[in-house]
């Protein structure tokens, strides 16, 4: 999945997200607003991961979300 779709439709992907990383808080969420970076930085800072994990835990996301 391109993310510029998730970001486009970020309302609808939010709950996915929250689903997906449920340490996230609303405003956290709401801060991001579909941006992809901003999502790698704050999963790395809640979860205390690096960038590379973080980053393959988006890709994962993406791909399972191309499969519903």
């Amino acid at each position: 999945m391109n993310w510029d779709i998730v970001a486009g439709n970020w309302k609808q992907f939010k709950g996915k997200v929250q689903t997906q990383w449920g340490k996230l808080t609303d405003d956290q969420l709401d801060e991001i607003f579909g941006k992809r970076q901003e999502l790698a930085g704050k999963i790395q800072e809640v979860y205390g991961i690096g960038k590379d994990e973080a980053e393959k835990q988006i890709k994962e996301f993406e791909d399972n979300t191309r499969d519903e």
